[in-house]
């Protein structure tokens, strides 16, 4: 069985998660990443995504938005712009985003920024895809 370590996830308004973990997974630029206890000293940039949590008693998933990750030997300390348990997510709004962001992305004139619309897009669809 892996070792556990330490593991936080905060955001500007609250500490999300604080406990122990055997791994976890989560989206950065550069892909998918697993973390386990003695993982090499890395910090790395969260994409849009879903993080999962491998504690004793199972797995936790939550959508995360944006941010940083600092992995230690014994300590994974997230900082995130937005994170979300599924039961936080409002299914109606995430779909309004997605209907948004993927009208701008189509109709895109000068003035729209494509890169933000196409962020929003992300985030909306892994807001969606955590209710499912």
């Amino acid at each position: 069985m892996a070792e556990n370590f330490q593991l936080q996830i905060i955001t500007p308004d609250r500490v999300f998660y604080e406990g122990e973990a055997s791994m976890v997974e989560f989206t950065s630029v550069d892909g998918e990443m697993g973390v386990y206890k003695h993982h090499i000293p890395l910090t790395t940039v969260l994409a849009p995504g879903i993080v999962t949590i491998t504690e004793e008693n199972g797995k936790k998933d939550a959508a995360i938005h944006a941010g940083f990750v600092q992995i230690l030997g014994d300590k994974v300390t997230f900082l995130a712009e937005i994170a979300e348990w599924p039961n936080e997510i409002d299914v109606a709004r995430a779909q309004a985003a997605k209907t948004r962001a993927e009208e701008r992305l189509h109709n895109h004139s000068a003035e729209i920024d494509v890169a933000r619309a196409e962020i929003a897009l992300k985030k909306a669809l892994v807001r969606l895809g955590m209710k499912q």
